[in-house]
């Protein structure tokens, strides 16, 4: 009898540790957007400092990534109702504290209301930036910022499902100002030929809680997976390929 409650000992603790090992080796389905530097698509694949930062995580941890670019008001969706969904790159706000399970910092972000140089817009308080028509990408965190402060679509902000759309519209002069944050917005001035620092002023920075970019999961995700990913991360960071990633871009990472 007690050789037999030991054997069912032994088997419900191997079974237990089969079970995590399938947990941790399962594919996780990766979702972000086309946000040059941080995560875009180069010949037909996806690369980036935010993306490089998530592969060396899930290549610590020994977990394949199922990763997929789209628009981002559909990853955010994903994310958001899904199972086992990781999303990034994130800002972190009071409005999704409690809609996911948070991984980092792992970016800086700093974020304005752009203008061209040529236009001599100026603004001191956000208020004043109402009269203007603003560009902004469907559910993304400047819009989401600018709405909770009054803003709205189709009255002074005209929402767009790629950020190289809105630099578009703002150099023909179909919207008056830009929001966006100066790495990505520098980025894509430069990938259209132009020199941000003659062409584009910073006429208001946008005062969010959180200025970093994070990795979130769907509050639906198990807790150890997403204590898995901490853990990841912690490890690059003392390993030295985190710093390896930070120095290939020249991008400041989040110690």
């Amino acid at each position: 009898m007690i050789l037999l409650r030991l054997k069912c000992i032994f088997l419900s603790l191997l079974l237990n540790l089969t079970f995590e090992g399938l947990v941790f080796a399962e594919t996780i389905k990766v979702v972000t957007e086309e946000l040059a530097p941080y995560n875009y698509t180069e010949k037909g694949v996806l690369t980036g400092f935010c993306t490089e930062i998530v592969q060396a995580i899930l290549k610590e941890i020994n977990i394949q990534g199922d990763f997929q670019s789209m628009p981002w008001a559909r990853a955010y969706d994903i994310a958001l109702k899904n199972e086992n969904v990781l999303i990034y790159s994130i800002g972190r706000t009071p409005q999704r504290e409690m809609q996911f399970k948070w991984i980092g910092p792992i970016a800086h972000a700093n974020n304005y209301l752009f203008a061209l140089a040529s236009s001599h817009i100026k603004i001191s308080q956000l208020a004043d930036a109402k009269k203007y028509q603003i560009a902004s990408v469907n559910a993304d965190i400047r819009e989401q910022f600018l709405e909770s402060q009054g803003f709205s679509k189709g009255t002074n902000l005209q929402s767009s499902v790629k950020y190289q759309h809105n630099y578009e519209k703002l150099k023909l002069g179909r919207v008056d100002l830009w929001a966006m944050n100066d790495i990505a917005a520098y980025h894509l001035v430069r990938q259209a030929g132009d020199d941000p620092e003659k062409i584009l002023i910073k006429t208001y920075k946008l005062q969010l809680d959180e200025s970093r970019y994070f990795i979130a999961f769907s509050h639906k995700t198990s807790d150890k997976i997403v204590d898995r990913f901490n853990i990841g991360l912690e490890n690059i960071k003392k390993n030295g390929i985190l710093n390896l990633i930070k120095n290939k871009w020249a991008l400041e990472n989040v110690d």
